[in-house]
């Protein structure tokens, strides 16, 4: 298997990137290896822009493979691989969440499994409160946080590229706002005075010409589309 990673906009590690579209195609697919509605959702944003057509892994019932990396990366490459192998076109995969420092770094990779298997992230948004009163985290100075977001493109020849973003930001409670999903309505990004979950999704992403990337996935994305897209 060849493996690339490019984190933090350092140069790779091998190699160089594979394009997704080669030039010469004169149609490309791609499968998002994902099932939640609000991950498919900003991943099909982040793409509009390009010649691609994406295809979710929950229109095609891939079987959800078991994440059982100890990293955002290492499930990000799970996902995308299998999805890559079942179907045989590239795939592309996010892993993210939320890490919490006053939590040890909690949910970190579990931000998904905390909702349960009803998705209830209100009720994660609860549970991560509670944590932090119980931990005497009341000031913003103990209430900070980040999102991380790894991307990775995998090849059913076993080839993978890789990427990751990552926001800081203060976590607010109540909850404000009813855009974006999960844990973005109790995440405040620094130098903004509004939640994820009271911008839009142009603001969010924060993509150029308007900014240089605001949010985790955004940031990553604009990693991966240097390297690996076209427009």
């Amino acid at each position: 298997m060849t493996h690339v990673e490019r984190r933090g906009g350092g140069a790779p590690t091998s190699g160089h990137a594979r394009r997704i579209c080669p030039p010469s195609s004169a149609s490309c697919r791609l499968v998002i290896a994902t099932h939640n509605p609000g991950k498919l959702r900003e991943m099909r944003e982040l793409l509009a822009p390009y010649r691609i057509e994406a295809i979710s892994a929950g229109d095609m019932a891939l079987h959800e493979p078991e994440e059982t990396g100890a990293t955002f990366r290492a499930n990000a490459h799970i996902k995308a691989a299998a999805a890559a192998r079942a179907v045989g076109l590239p795939a592309f995969a996010d892993d993210s969440g939320l890490v919490v420092d006053a939590l040890g770094g909690a949910p970190g990779i579990h931000s998904a499994r905390w909702a349960g298997p009803d998705k209830n992230f209100r009720h994660a948004m609860e549970t991560i409160e509670a944590k932090l009163q119980a931990a005497g985290a009341t000031t913003p100075d103990r209430r900070k946080a980040h999102f991380v977001s790894a991307l990775c493109v995998a090849w059913p020849d076993g080839h993978a590229e890789e990427f990751e973003g990552r926001v800081d930001g203060t976590l607010v409670w109540p909850p404000r706002g009813d855009k974006g999903f999960g844990y973005d309505p109790m995440f405040l990004p620094d130098g903004f005075d509004r939640t994820f979950g009271e911008m839009t999704s142009e603001e969010k992403h924060g993509l150029p010409p308007r900014a240089a990337g605001l949010s985790h996935r955004a940031r990553a994305f604009l990693k991966l589309a240097e390297a690996c897209l076209e427009r």
